[in-house]
């Protein structure tokens, strides 16, 4: 079972055109706690560390002429993100834009996770990410329903062991860099084109991410990828339909972290965060009938499907194989979500290829 639950407090300071905002979050992740036993079992493990906090700071006008600064510092049971963006907007020479600093710490779990209980949980690897970028980005006003965002961006990536060690292996003795060494460096390119259209009975958005990795020194990575994502929903009488189908594919150099990873929550329900599988190419269908129960409670039925299309193999090392994934896979299930002046509450029931039957709840603010 897949348990996540948030409750917290939030308070905005204003002084001035300046607005802090400070939120606390105290959020008890069993999912984590399940998933991540090396985690959990690390000396000086207690209570807090299931203590989950972010602090937001926001400037609307730094500069008296539109100027935005947005910090952000989140911390979770074993990852953390501080993001800065200052962001200009458009003027009579340059489309709006906007200077990004950003560091995240996370276990990598869709590649190198190993999946147990029939896939429907997983374990560490004993690989995490220690990932820093720079870059900046334009945004072109939209048109005829689409936007368009290019940027670029440096990234360093260090992957880590469960104790904040630079590795260049895992647990199998096999590169999980694409250089071989402690860390990846690229500079890439990428350009998002978004389309959303909407009435009474039927919405249609449609995403498409085109990323081109550049090698400015002879060891960074030089690759080509890129990704789609489609949903359609239609109103069906009392019920609603949404349909949804995502796709991708990559080639020139990559890491083994850059794969694409197939099951979890939001992919194939039933599977456990990657467990379906990783590789160089994926497609995953998802679609979902919601209809009202009553006023505050909706249920759901649902069917998730995802393959790699054979890519697995193509991964540098091909951890889907060694760790026993079948590349393919297909969930099935229903649930209830529930509004009320507390928050949002969501359950959902799946049962996977392997009959394994995997609970999801989550709780979270409305606000």
């Amino acid at each position: 079972m897949i348990y996540s639950n948030g409750m917290g407090a939030k308070k905005s300071i204003h002084a001035g055109n300046a607005k802090v905002d400070f939120n606390v979050d105290f959020t008890h992740k069993l999912c984590a706690a399940l998933m991540l036993h090396p985690f959990r079992n690390a000396s000086g493990e207690n209570s807090l560390s299931l203590i989950i906090g972010s602090l937001c700071v926001k400037h609307p006008n730094l500069f008296g002429q539109g100027e935005k600064l947005h910090f952000l510092w989140d911390k979770g049971l074993r990852d953390s993100n501080i993001l800065f963006t200052y962001r200009k907007p458009k003027s009579e020479w340059l489309l709006q834009h906007g200077f990004t600093i950003q560091h995240t710490l996370s276990p990598e779990l869709g590649i190198h996770g190993i999946p147990v209980d029939n896939l429907s949980r997983i374990v560490s690897g004993g690989v995490n990410l220690s990932r820093f970028c720079a870059g900046v980005d334009l945004v072109e006003p939209a048109n005829n329903n689409w936007s368009i965002k290019t940027s670029v961006k440096f990234e360093h990536v260090r992957p880590v062991n469960d104790d904040g060690r630079s590795i260049s292996r895992d647990l199998h003795g096999l590169p999980v860099t694409c250089s071989g060494g402690y860390y990846d460096s690229m500079v890439v390119v990428k350009q998002e084109s978004r389309y959303a259209e909407a009435n009474d009975r039927t919405f249609s958005q449609f995403s498409l991410q085109i990323e081109q990795g550049i090698a400015i020194l002879s060891k960074w990575l030089i690759f080509n990828k890129f990704k789609f994502v489609a949903s359609k929903g239609l109103k069906l009488g009392p019920a609603f339909l949404l349909t949804s189908l995502t796709g991708g594919s990559i080639v020139g150099d990559i890491a083994p972290y850059q794969a694409f990873t197939i099951g979890g929550q939001g992919s194939v329900r039933g599977y456990a965060e990657g467990a379906v599988g990783s590789g160089r190419s994926c497609l995953i269908a998802n679609s979902e009938l919601t209809f009202s129960l009553n006023p505050m409670v909706d249920g759901v039925a649902f069917l998730d499907c995802g393959s790699d299309m054979g890519t697995g193999r193509l991964v540098p090392g091909n951890p889907g194989l060694r760790h026993g994934k079948p590349g393919h896979g297909l969930g099935v299930g229903y649930g209830v979500r529930l509004k009320s002046h507390v928050g949002y509450f969501q359950v959902d029931y799946a049962v996977n290829a392997f009959q394994q039957r995997t609970v999801y709840i989550k709780f979270s603010n409305i606000s």
